[in-house]
């Protein structure tokens, strides 16, 4: 898929897209459209990264900063003390439905154990 045809990328090039509800220079925040939890968001880069195969030593910024980013938004969703999950998807096994790498984050209400 290029980046042209990338949903995600689209909406990283357009700074006036209504969805996201945070952006900087590096990612934006969107709402889930099919929410898993009652927060559940995703934290995309602007830069088109299909997924973990494409990092290496030169996206450890951007990589760094989706999870602080991740942080902020938990403080904002008021979830951080009550506690949520980091989800990253990989491939089309793992549930991964678009090519391009984006965290989830889901809280505000209880997970349950993964293992």
């Amino acid at each position: 898929m290029s980046t042209s045809e990338c949903i995600f990328c689209g909406m990283a090039r357009d700074s006036g897209h209504k969805a996201p509800i945070y952006r900087d220079e590096r990612v934006f925040v969107l709402r889930d459209i099919n929410p898993k939890a009652s927060t559940h968001l995703l934290i995309i880069p602007n830069m088109h990264l299909a997924s973990l195969a494409y990092i290496g030593p030169g996206q450890v910024p951007i990589m760094g900063h989706l999870f602080v980013v991740a942080e902020e938004m938990a403080r904002r969703e008021g979830v951080t003390l009550s506690g949520y999950r980091l989800v990253l998807n990989q491939g089309p096994d793992s549930g991964q439905e678009i090519e391009h790498l984006h965290l989830h984050l889901l809280g505000g209400q209880s997970l349950g154990n993964m293992g």
